[in-house]
This record gives C-alpha cells, structure tokens and sequence, in this order.
C-alpha cells in the first residue's frame, strides 16, 4: 500500500442557528465549555461567556494546532513539535453540529471543536479530521458508515484508601462501598440510582441518545451503550459521555475513571465499535444475503481490518496501562481473530435480524481516542472492501495467516511508526506526529523509578 493521502473532507461548521435557539433556549446559562479532542482524547479549550458564543459560531476562536503535540498530561514533546512547522501561532476552531447543549451538572453549556488550518483546510493531526476524511472517502463509494460505541468505566471514591490506593466509589443510595463482582445486578444499578439518574438527566438536556445501562465485571464497574447511528455523531457521542461522566461523578463524590486497567486483579475496560455501511437507499449492506450466508462485502472489510491489526495496536492500546487489560484474556481479545457470537475474538459478529447484521469490533480500550478508533477501523474495512481481501480462517486458529500482534507497548510504537497502512489512513502529519509523542511518553516512562522496583529491589540487592 503507498501513502498517497486521501484528498481530506472539509470542515462542516456548525450554523449560528444552532447558538441562537440556546441562547434562547437557556436565559440563564452564562458559560460554555468549549472543547477540542486532542491525540488521547483529552478535552483542551476554554470556558467562554454567553455573550462570547455567537461569534464563536460565526468567527471561530483561536487555538494552538501544538496543542497535537503534547502527551497525556499536557506536555509539549519536542519531537513532536518539531514536526509541525507552524511557529507556535494559533489556528481556528469552530464548533462541531449538533454538539451545543446544557450540562445540568455544572450549570454550563459545552460544545465540541474541530481544527482548521490558516489557509482554511481542516487540520491534518485533528483526529476528527482524520475520521471525517475517512467518512468523506465511503461516501464518495455511495456508502454511509453507521456505528456506535459501548462504553466501560469504573467509579472510584476520591478519597484513597488507608494504603493510599485507589477503591471502589460508595453508592449514593445506602453509603454501601461497592463489592464484588456483581455482574449484571439490578440491585446494584438500584443503589446507583441517584447518580446513574443525574447522569441519565444530563444526557437528554445534551440530546445524547444512552441507552442500556449494566453493572460490568468487578467493583465499581459499569457499562453504558449509546444508540446506533451515523459514525460521526457516534464518536461524537462517547467525547461527550466522557466529560457528562466525570462532571456528574465530581458532584457525588465519585471520580469516573476511563484507564483500560486500573485494577491489577479486575477486569479492564473496552471501547468495542460496532459497524456496518448503508447504500444510497439505506439498506445495510452487511445485511445476509440469505439464509445462514454472511455478506462478501462485510467478510472483506473484516479482511482488511485483519490485515492491518497488527499495525493498528498503537492507536487501539495507546498507553502503557493499556497492555495490562490484555493479561488477562476473559473477554479482552487480543488476538487476530474473527468469528460469530464469540467475545474471546478480536472481530466478533453478533447474532439478530439479518438485516441489522454488522460486526464488533472489541480490541480498543476505553482509553483509546474514538476518533481514531473510528478513522482506522473504518479505514482498513474500506481497504478491504477495495482490495477484495479475504477474512481467513474463523476462529483464533487463523491468526497465524497474519503478522504477529506486537508483544508490548514499545512493539506497537515500532511497528506504527513504520506502517504505510498507518500513514495512509491516518495521513502522514497524523501519522507522524503520534508516533513522536508516543515514543515520548515511553522514554519518559522508561527512566522512572517506581514504587515496585523499590519495594523488590531497594534493600535487596
């Protein structure tokens, strides 16, 4: 595969409309969150006042495209600033359409922003960007990606345990500190009630579609699916979950943690994104052509993801935490496999209505960027769909027709930074760029002494 770009969408700016009819709609609202999604998914932006939002929407608001460039915790990497070649000075940001709405926990409004460059184009390292030219090229072969995103998250209580680790949150109803597994109870989403109930408020008033909502796998762990529908507003959907989360768990005591591991003996937590294409009449064209037959166009773009699995485990494990969800394998694939109605699998195709018919795709961690996820899984299925590419062997028996899954962190940074499917889907200043701070926050990591090496090494050597 060569790297030659795919010419990127342009930027859809939300209409002032969309600021007038809240304005309207809250009197009383004097700020709005403005938030722009970083490499990690972070939200960096400002809190503007009410009088401020109109030009927002008609003007846009400057800020720096270095913002792209720094690690998790906000700090420029040199490697990656230096492939920017900007000078330092700001690009505008203008809103995303239908992201405007009214946090109840805060009493704020919050908007999503997107990038463009000085000359007017949207900014290559933006990974929204990056998924709307991915969008842009499925459109342009009649097909309109659909998709959601589950998401996994603990709540822990703020205040540290007598060890000074992290524990589980109490429930707001009984004062009960969470405990055990409790898979699926209903008694304990009752105990949960207030919260979930706060959260559940906040998502209509921001017109975001939650829907089920299940205790997970261990203590304090919780799951919370979101309505299907077109793949954009659907990554769109989990920024903004995320940031409802944590604002509404501050106010209960709560922090809401999206770490894919954050408990060494409990279950990690996923982002698993399903997908299937509606044609130019809607139909789903994954849909079964017949009776117990899978659809070649679905089983290809499994092909193509397959294909570049290896290379993608950068952007779906993207921190050093990240390869902890993957010790242990109960529900946390971390092989290149496929298969029907099978969760130990890395591309899974769920059981339902032929027509709905799509497929999971359940290697991302919760603290992957969605709109990365979104733009190389999308990506890869359209290469696949191109390419003709055969799905292989169903089951984890199959995955010996592939390159091997890289072993670590550093093996994934290695073998991203030298992918021309990578670079391709992502394009190159993306590419680039997240490869730098990447292999900057590994050699960051790498010359910490820990708390561990003390405790086996310090008196013992």
């Amino acid at each position: 595969m060569t790297s030659t770009p795919y010419p990127p969408a342009p930027l859809q700016k939300a209409p002032l409309s969309e600021a007038q009819a809240f304005l309207a709609a809250y009197p009383d609202v004097q700020a709005i969150d403005i938030v722009l999604s970083d490499l990690h998914g972070v939200g960096r932006g400002k809190i503007i006042r009410r009088h401020e939002l109109e030009s927002l929407f008609t003007s846009g608001r400057g800020m720096p495209a270095s913002l792209f460039a720094q690690d998790v915790s906000g700090h420029d990497v040199e490697d990656a600033i230096a492939c920017m070649n900007d000078g330092g000075g700001d690009s505008r940001c203008w809103p995303v359409p239908h992201t405007l709405g009214f946090q109840t926990a805060t009493g704020r409004g919050m908007v999503l922003l997107h990038m463009e460059t000085p000359n007017g184009a949207p900014t290559p390292t933006d990974p929204r960007n990056a998924m709307m030219t991915q969008i842009a090229r499925a459109k342009a072969m009649g097909l309109t990606p659909m998709g959601a995103l589950e998401l996994e998250f603990y709540l822990v209580d703020q205040e540290r345990d007598a060890e000074g680790k992290p524990q589980p949150a109490r429930a707001p109803m009984t004062g009960r500190r969470l405990s055990g597994t409790n898979c699926m109870s209903v008694d304990e989403l009752d105990e949960m009630a207030p919260f979930f109930d706060a959260v559940y408020e906040g998502a209509a008033a921001l017109d975001l579609p939650m829907e089920s909502l299940i205790s997970e796998y261990a203590e304090g762990q919780f799951e919370l699916t979101l309505r299907y529908r077109d793949l954009a507003r659907a990554a769109d959907d989990i920024v903004r979950s995320k940031r409802l989360l944590r604002t509404t768990a501050r106010r209960f005591g709560m922090e809401a943690c999206f770490m894919s591991k954050p408990f060494a003996q409990s279950s990690g937590s996923g982002m698993h994104l399903h997908l299937s294409m509606m044609d130019e009449s809607g139909a789903n064209i994954f849909a079964d052509p017949s009776e117990n037959t899978l659809a070649p166009r679905m089983l290809t773009a499994i092909g193509g993801i397959r294909a570049s699995m290896a290379d993608s485990m950068l952007i779906l494990a993207p921190v050093l935490n990240s390869w902890r969800r993957f010790a242990g394998t109960i529900y946390s694939p971390a092989t290149n496999s496929w298969g029907s109605e099978d969760r130990n699998v890395a591309l899974r195709i769920p059981s339902g209505a032929p027509k709905t018919r799509h497929f999971e795709h359940r290697v991302a961690g919760v603290d992957a960027n969605p709109y990365l996820v979104a733009a190389l899984v999308l990506g890869a299925a359209l290469d696949g769909m191109d390419a003709g590419t055969a799905p292989g062997a169903e089951g984890v028996a199959g995955e010996a027709d592939y390159p091997p899954m890289p072993v670590g962190w550093l093996d994934a940074i290695d073998r991203f930074e030298a992918s021309e499917a990578m670079k391709t889907i992502l394009g190159a200043p993306l590419h680039q760029i997240f490869a730098a701070v990447k292999r900057g926050e590994y050699n960051a990591l790498a010359v910490e002494v820990t708390e561990l090496e003390w405790k086996l090494y310090g008196t013992t050597l």
